[in-house]
């Protein structure tokens, strides 16, 4: 008995060695997998084109940290400069501009993280003409979050035509409210928004069309909307319809326009930006 004892507890042995083996070739192969999906430096186009992320409202250094610390550990920006914007419109900055081709990243934080579109509209402005005037700096990308798309998209009706500012390439509005929240109206459906624009138009959007000839023709356009599938048609916080109102206002303008809506708990409004499939989208629009 004793020796049947001892054949089965080696017979287990040797199993369970085996099925070591196999777990720790099989986690190598998955750590291979997740390397090979992260580093994606051999598909994107390196430029010395700075790219500004603007905050949304009571945002601050993590709204888009985190996605910037992402997309540099993915090999498709470097974070070069933190610019942060007083009340008064200062602008004091962390960091250079190196001009560099890796695709730098710009974070902008204002000090007053709830104050309005229009100031923050100036306090955009000033910082394209702090790159400009320090940097030599002649086009950017911007991406703004909620109200940072919001305000950055007034800085484009209002200020788009000043040839003393950098250029804008490329434009990313993520769960923005340019019609200020209105939600889809009776008998209206997406598609009527996407294809005609919003039923009810707020002061804002309004503005936005008396501004859209400022806008140049030739700035590519990405939309992003979020529906949490409670019902709502919403991130919980903007309406899709919102989101998404201003796709029909660029493309009657001659602008190329891509859009894309997230759904699911990963699509609720704050949690956008920490999105890796949003990630995925953004970085490929920015630098593809």
């Amino acid at each position: 008995m004793k020796n049947k004892k001892d054949y089965v507890i080696l017979i287990v042995c040797i199993v369970l060695f085996f099925a070591g083996c196999a777990n720790k070739k099989g986690a190598d192969n998955e750590k291979q997998q997740i390397g090979k999906q992260t580093d994606t430096s051999e598909n994107v186009q390196k430029t010395s084109v700075p790219t500004l992320f603007i905050h949304g409202y009571g945002g601050g250094n993590n709204s888009f940290g985190r996605m910037i610390k992402r997309l540099e550990g993915n090999h498709r920006t470097k974070k070069e400069l933190i610019l942060t914007v007083s009340v008064a419109g200062k602008v004091q900055a962390k960091g250079e501009l190196t001009g560099k081709e890796n695709n730098p990243s710009v974070q902008v934080l204002f000090e007053d993280n709830k104050n309005n579109e229009w100031n923050q509209a100036e306090w955009i402005k000033n910082c394209l003409e702090f790159i400009g005037s320090n940097y030599g700096i002649t086009q950017v990308n911007l991406v703004g979050h909620s109200m940072g798309g919001a305000s950055t998209l007034r800085y484009l009706t209002t200020f788009g035509e000043d040839n003393n500012l950098p250029k804008i390439n490329k434009f990313v509005g993520i769960a923005a409210p340019f019609n200020d929240f209105v939600e889809l109206s009776n008998g209206e459906t997406l598609d009527d928004v996407l294809q005609n624009g919003p039923a009810i138009q707020s002061e804002r959007y309004s503005d936005y069309v008396n501004g859209i000839d400022k806008v140049s023709k030739g700035m590519k356009v990405m939309i992003v909307a979020g529906d949490v599938e409670d019902g709502s048609l919403s991130d919980e916080a903007v309406p899709v319809a919102d989101a998404v109102s201003v796709i029909a206002l660029f493309q009657t303008h001659g602008n190329e326009v891509q859009e894309k809506i997230f759904y699911g708990k990963a699509a609720q409004h704050s949690k956008l930006h920490e999105n890796m499939e949003v990630d995925q989208l953004v970085a490929d629009f920015l630098w593809q």
